[in-house]
């Protein structure tokens, strides 16, 4: 087995390719550029002193709001967490994406896990993979407008659905719901907040 670190190992298979290979939280992670993914995807799968074989999870990012509004990069990405089952190591690569609608290859013909991971990222975020075989909803209804995990998406949404027993069926219309600040009043009765009345006859418990 090869004696290097996964850092140097890393570094030997894709110097000048990847922009960033840092540890966090005790994982490296590598930001490549998304026209070499597919290529340096397969060589971590493939390569002998690499070996990651499996994609653990993939998931959307949506960097509108990052640092306060002042991020300057590319506004989605895409992670991938790749474990080699026969190191006993993992790996985080990450792709920045962009365009309307933002596109990357899909991974799916490397790993077959991505399949629903990839619908996933598409259905909230989205992102388009390219190539893959069935790309379409999957946690949404079909019938619904945007992509609620993205940051600009309003949090009571665009439409609601509901069951209309006249057409029998289910219908769509806008929202109903109206913006408003609740202000909950929470009234604790118990000895922590006990106040004796002056005539020392009872106890208050004020709101």
């Amino acid at each position: 087995m090869n004696r290097l670190s996964l850092a140097e190992r890393l570094r030997n298979h894709f110097e000048g390719v990847y922009t960033a290979c840092i540890r966090q939280c005790g994982q490296f992670i590598v930001t490549v550029p998304p026209e070499r993914l597919l290529d340096i995807a397969r060589q971590l799968r493939d390569e002998p002193d690499l070996r990651f074989d499996m994609l653990v999870d993939l998931c959307g990012v949506d960097y509108l709001t990052y640092g306060d509004g002042g991020w300057k990069g590319e506004r989605f990405a895409v992670v991938y967490q790749l474990l080699s089952i026969v190191r006993n190591e993992r790996v985080r690569v990450k792709v920045f994406v962009n365009g309307d609608p933002p596109i990357v290859d899909s991974v799916i013909e490397l790993w077959q896990s991505a399949d629903w991971y990839e619908r996933e990222a598409f259905d909230l975020f989205g992102i388009v993979f390219n190539g893959h075989p069935d790309l379409r909803r999957i946690l949404t209804d079909y019938g619904f407008m945007g992509h609620p995990f993205r940051k600009d998406f309003p949090v009571i949404g665009n439409v609601e659905m509901r069951y209309d027993p006249i057409r029998g069926r289910v219908v769509y219309q806008p929202v109903t719901i109206e913006d408003r600040v609740l202000n909950p009043r929470v009234i604790r009765k118990d000895n922590r907040y006990a106040v004796i009345n002056e005539d020392g006859m009872g106890v208050n418990y004020p709101a």
